[in-house]
């Protein structure tokens, strides 16, 4: 199974919606079908703060990654955050998620980032293992803290 990765363009809303309220459904985060069309459109559109990669193949995607991108003087340039990555339940286990944490790392560091971030539930030890396998580490004396708007 190859985990391929294709930019998701506005075509592809109806599907990434489907697997985007699955990931939001296991993880609890509430959000109704508007807002997540709000906050998905942009991203299909091009706008510079993010992208939306599918997984696999384009008529059915075995999953998606959504990176967002920032500015950090600490790392100097711009760096990117793993806002979500979901694999489709029934092939979970087979190195997809792997595989894309190995490949987009190589292929956002050419085009210039810096640092690629992300977050992971303190009680998740299986996500945890994941990524640190796939070269993440938990930073010493840092936190992430949040302020909702």
């Amino acid at each position: 199974m190859t985990a391929a990765l294709r930019l998701a363009r506005p075509e592809d809303l109806d599907r990434l919606m489907a697997m985007v309220a699955g990931f939001h459904a296991e993880e609890g985060i509430e959000q109704d079908q508007d807002q997540r069309r709000e906050a998905l459109l942009p991203l299909l559109q091009g706008i510079p703060h993010g992208c939306v990669y599918l997984i696999g193949p384009s008529r059915a995607p075995l999953g998606y990654v959504i990176i967002t991108f920032g500015w950090s003087v600490e790392f100097g340039g711009m760096d990117g955050f793993v806002d979500e990555i979901y694999i489709r339940p029934a092939i979970r286990g087979r190195g997809i998620a792997t595989e894309v944490l190995h490949e987009l790392p190589k292929a956002l560091a050419t085009a210039g980032l810096r640092a690629l971030h992300l977050e992971v539930d303190r009680e998740n030890e299986t996500a945890q293992r994941l990524y640190q396998r796939s070269g993440f580490r938990p930073r010493q004396n840092y936190m992430l803290m949040t302020k909702a708007l």
